[in-house]
């Protein structure tokens, strides 16, 4: 928090995003900030990065995840980081890690279940 009558240094303009997060990394945002005024915000449309990756898998393997999705009615990518998120949470939950608290959060699964749920009380009430 930046001290009475202290004078802030001028946020330097930065050449990427990279540049700017090395910056922030090595010098303290108090020097440039006057965090007293600082406000609590919430982001709740942010979600969180993603990146794609390239997985083999023996094709009765995906056969099977297919075939799983397609019965819980969610594609089987989902369905996939589903069962990879509560894996990750089991395994971190077991040596007490503040990670397995962030990998629950980040699953995703409610929205899928909920349509999975929803989709089959549709039917059910169609049939």
């Amino acid at each position: 928090m930046a001290k009475p009558n202290q004078i802030l240094k001028p946020i330097p303009d930065f050449a990427s995003e990279t540049e700017e997060r090395r910056f922030w990394e090595t010098h303290d945002s108090a020097d440039y900030v006057d965090w007293s005024s600082a406000r609590p915000v919430r982001f709740p449309n942010l979600k969180p990065s993603t990146e794609t990756i390239s997985l083999r898998l023996p094709a009765g393997l995906l056969a099977d995840l297919k075939a799983l999705a397609n019965k819980q009615d969610v594609p089987y990518q989902s369905l996939l980081k589903i069962f990879l998120a509560e894996r990750v949470t089991r395994e971190w939950g077991a040596s007490g890690s503040r990670r397995a608290l962030a990998n629950k959060a980040m699953q995703p699964t409610s929205r899928a279940r909920r349509r999975a749920k929803s989709r089959k009380r549709s039917t059910a009430a169609r049939g």
